[in-house]
């Protein structure tokens, strides 16, 4: 077996590139999250269980007081 880094395979090598990369990228937050705020619903402001008459008051224009 030889342990010259020269003769790494290039699977090798670009493994270690990628976990390089994320690494890097979870330490400078970098990362984009699996779920983004807006595929949830509290992202499009829904809450389950709500009445419409609750949606209604949630949804009144800042003038209409």
């Amino acid at each position: 077996m030889n342990d010259d880094p020269a003769e790494e395979s290039a699977e090798d090598t670009e493994a270690k590139k990628k976990a390089r990369q994320r690494r890097a990228a979870e330490l400078l937050g970098d990362l984009m999250p699996t779920t983004t705020g807006d595929e949830t619903p509290e992202g499009w402001n829904e809450k389950n269980g709500t009445s419409r008459e609750e949606e209604f008051l949630r949804d009144v224009p800042p003038h209409h007081g």
